[in-house]
């Protein structure tokens, strides 16, 4: 089996366009939630998200391609050029015949699904531009990473809403494990901050109207995010091979299913997927420092993640921190597993730990350091992500400092 790292790491989301500017957001605690910016907001009740501000598609990309780019595929690409440009690969022959792109999402081309729903029905229009089902369709994004950067390898996408992300690293850590790639461009993009795709959440009743507090006593719902996560996942000898910076070793990941409820989460899935992840990356309990919750912020899933982590974790649960991000980006859906594994990564290369922001009353339920509202200084080696999707689908990455 090969050992898998990361060389290279890319993102825009509500903090920031790119890996620095994220990473110092996420040591300031700096929250990218606020008012939500597009047509119709005001017919909506929920009404902030973590929306990414200031950004122009023209600056980017041309006419010609932003006729076949939704805003999630825009998302992917910027995160893919930025992750690639550091790792330093270029893939021709062999190297790009063998690697790939594996992409999670769970809305897809959502906005341009609702822009063209309400071009026919609402402005009843009774013809859809040519390019619509290449824009909207899931695989859109990994599709167009993988004809930008020549990668003729294993390419597409997963949907496992919240945990997609994460599935799609995982999936990925296993094709460079097993020899079948020497590298993989994984992560995930999302962009469902359109009319359609609040509203459609809104009926969920899940939403807050006024803030993220993850693991607070007085969290009262989710607050949607967008954004990209990307990574090169290459393998080790390759890595060393070329004198590349190593950023982290990918070392465990598990995969299990609740089989139960279709939206609450259960303690025990949750708990299998952590401990399988261990067991995969042969890792002790007492090694783990640190966790990037799933930390929605609702009363079901916060409770039920800790519930999970004290029960997989053992006595080492009251001695880690654990931390959810989602307070300061927002929930990504699709996409959010791979946004938040730059705080792991930060954790384990800058030695600073991502808060919690918002976190105003103690939770009996969820008594477990959370790292509240400050970020923090620890020396950490082993790293775990969890993303813990409805449908009961959940996904554990380990990670270890190289």
């Amino acid at each position: 089996m090969k050992r898998v790292v990361i060389t290279g790491a890319g993102t825009i989301n509500a903090l920031g366009r790119g890996v620095p500017a994220t990473f110092e957001a996420m040591r300031e605690g700096r929250c990218g939630i606020g008012e939500l910016e597009f047509r119709d907001v005001e017919r909506l009740a929920i009404r902030i998200g973590g929306q990414v501000k200031g950004y122009e598609p023209e600056e980017t990309f041309n006419r010609q391609q932003l006729a076949l780019y939704d805003r999630f595929t825009q998302f992917a690409l910027i995160a893919a050029r930025e992750a690639i440009a550091q790792s330093g690969l270029e893939f021709h022959g062999d190297m790009a015949d063998r690697s790939g792109v594996v992409l999670g999402t769970s809305g897809g081309g959502l906005t341009t699904q609702d822009e063209n729903y309400r071009s026919v029905y609402e402005e009843g229009k009774n013809r859809v531009h040519p390019f619509v089902v290449p824009k909207l369709m899931n695989n859109a994004a990994a599709s167009h990473v993988s004809m930008e950067f020549n990668l003729r390898g294993p390419t597409f996408t997963v949907a496992t809403a919240c945990a997609s992300s994460n599935h799609a690293m995982g999936l990925a850590f296993q094709m460079v494990r097993s020899g079948a790639c020497p590298a993989m461009i994984t992560g995930g993009a999302e962009s469902m901050l359109c009319f359609g795709g609040v509203k459609a959440w809104e009926g969920l009743r899940v939403m807050s109207k006024d803030a993220c507090r993850p693991f607070s006593a007085n969290r009262n719902g989710m607050v949607q995010g967008e954004g990209a996560g990307v990574y090169v996942f290459e393998d080790y000898d390759h890595a060393r091979a070329r004198g590349a910076d190593i950023l982290a070793e990918v070392v465990g990941f598990a995969m299990t299913s609740d089989a139960a409820d279709i939206v609450m989460p259960s303690k025990q899935g949750a708990a299998r997927a952590i401990s399988g992840a261990l067991r995969d990356g042969r890792i002790d309990r007492d090694e783990v420092g640190y966790i990037n919750a799933h930390g929605t912020g609702t009363a079901a899933n916060d409770k039920t993640e800790c519930a999970a982590v004290a029960d997989a974790m053992g006595p080492q649960a009251d001695r880690l921190m654990i931390s959810s991000t989602k307070s300061m980006h927002g929930h990504c859906i699709g996409g959010t597993g791979a946004v938040e594994l730059l705080a792991c990564i930060m954790a384990l290369r800058d030695g600073v730990i991502a808060p919690t922001i918002g976190h105003e009353e103690f939770d009996a339920e969820c008594a477990l350091d959370v790292v509240p509202n400050e970020a923090r200084e620890a020396d950490v080696s082993v790293v775990l992500s969890n993303a813990f999707a409805f449908g009961g689908l959940n996904a554990v990455l380990a990670l270890r400092k190289v």
